[in-house]
């Protein structure tokens, strides 16, 4: 990526697909060329959350709410320590953010961070291509990165696609690093970190957790190193069937029987780990408006989502594992997509969405309370 800022507003830009299809608009943010997968957003708010989430690692991503940056930007809703899209694509930026939390624009952060975005162009046409065509490599292109048509175009062809991709080492925290219990201790939990939001740990922490978030390449003697009542796998970016570590240390806390909590890339993990395959979804769901049932309660969710992958398991029976029975527990009423799985004979479940609700809605909140309940539960057989 090179970036320069001068004139970014005033500057044409370009946004470019694999499949030659163009956007022209204006710089938004840093100046130069940025490459990744085009995927787009639904959430009416919450830009901030999901530019530093660190599961957007090496995606272009396209607001689909028409204006953006009306809230600018404040110092306390980062989920990461920097933003992690490698561009960002709205059709109306605000011209003054509005709100007593803002210390600077949106524009200002994404050029101090060196991020490459393009503004003014139709993100709804956009939008309906890539639900129709599917996600796919792209490139925003502005100032002295512009060139002839067909070299941008053959500059994007040869980027690499998501699918294979590993990226989780690459956002994962490279220290551990503790997250105190908020009032009185009651659990602890080793938190394995493949691009962990901030508010996931802060979440448990409300529930008397201390939470010790540890490396993507953490082992099974980190781990239990640490006594852990719970075990718990973060989100994450990239293609699961690449992430042959996380799945031998989530096998080894099965083989342990100890609570287990899995969100997102985190779910992928456990989907591997008990022998179901994993899969590349056409264009992914992201946003925070996502409708999933809950299958073992009927309850109907409204949830945050972000990924571009998915778990291939049967949605009309319990499966037998090596771990014994495992059940579909979560589906998305949109497509049928596995959305969480669970074990049926030890205290192991994940959900495919985020329930720390950084942005998104407050339905799924209870699923740290299903944690806690786990660890309770086996904390007290042993006791017995």
């Amino acid at each position: 990526m090179t970036t320069s800022t001068r004139g970014a507003a005033r500057t044409p830009a370009v946004l470019v697909l694999e499949d030659g299809r163009m956007f022209r608009g204006r710089a938004y943010g840093a100046v130069g060329e940025t490459f990744g997968e085009a995927v787009f957003s639904t959430g009416m708010t919450g830009y901030q959350e999901t530019l530093t989430d660190p599961s957007y690692d090496r995606q272009i991503v396209v607001a689909t709410a028409p204006q953006i940056g009306n809230t600018g930007w404040n110092d306390e809703d980062d989920e990461s320590g920097r933003i992690w899209v490698s561009g960002y694509v709205v059709r109306d930026p605000a011209r003054v953010p509005s709100n007593w939390r803002s210390r600077r624009s949106l524009d200002d952060e994404l050029t101090a961070q060196g991020v490459v975005g393009i503004s003014g162009i139709d993100t709804r046409a956009l939008t309906r291509h890539l639900r129709e065509r599917g996600s796919m490599r792209a490139g925003i292109f502005s100032g002295e990165a512009l060139a002839p048509d067909a070299e941008l175009v053959q500059r994007v062809q040869a980027q690499p696609h998501m699918k294979g991709a590993s990226l989780y080492e690459e956002v994962a925290t490279k220290e551990a690093y503790v997250v105190p219990a908020v009032g009185e201790k009651k659990f602890t939990v080793a938190a394995i970190d493949l691009g962990i939001k901030g508010m996931t740990p802060q979440r448990m922490a409300e529930r008397g957790i201390e939470v010790h978030v540890l490396p993507a390449t953490a082992t099974a003697e980190d781990v239990y190193a640490l006594e852990p009542d719970g075990v718990f796998f973060s989100n994450g970016p990239g293609d699961p069937a690449t992430a042959d570590g996380p799945v031998a240390l989530m096998t080894a806390v099965l083989e342990r029987k100890t609570p287990l909590f899995g969100i997102c890339f985190g779910n992928q993990i456990l989907g591997r780990a008990l022998g179901f395959g994993t899969y590349k979804l056409k264009y992914g769901h992201r946003g925070i408006n996502q409708p999933v049932q809950d299958r073992t309660t009927g309850k109907v969710e409204v949830t945050a989502h972000n990924h571009g992958f998915a778990v291939d398991a049967p949605l009309d029976k319990v499966s037998e594992t090596k771990f014994g029975r495992a059940e579909v527990s979560h589906v998305c009423l949109n497509d049928d997509v596995v959305e969480g799985l669970q074990l049926l004979d030890q205290p192991a479940f994940s959900v495919q969405y985020h329930p720390e609700a950084a942005a998104g809605p407050h339905d799924a909140a209870y699923l740290f309370d299903r944690f806690t309940s786990l660890m309770s539960t086996v904390r007290e057989g042993q006791r017995a």
